[in-house]
């Protein structure tokens, strides 16, 4: 499972999470997976949002009342 790594933005601010998001993506090679945590609410809306204005795909793996950990996938080069 080394095509995975894994960022923790619980408690990561706006628009840092966005940010620190993309510089990881950066940073992985096409068909490379990035799993996410992060907190719900306006960071989950933004984080979303910015996801489809660039075209990664994403899917949404575990949720409760706190969090939200997705699957982004590098299809870019």
């Amino acid at each position: 499972m080394d095509n995975l790594k894994l960022l923790d933005l619980k408690l990561v601010p706006c628009p840092l999470n966005v940010v620190k998001i993309n510089l990881a993506l950066e940073k992985l090679n096409v068909n490379e997976e990035l799993l996410v945590e992060l907190d719900k609410g306006e960071p989950e809306v933004m984080v979303s949002k910015n996801l489809k204005e660039m075209g990664y795909p994403y899917q949404l793996i575990h949720e409760n009342k706190d969090f939200i950990r997705i699957k982004i996938l590098n299809e870019k080069r």
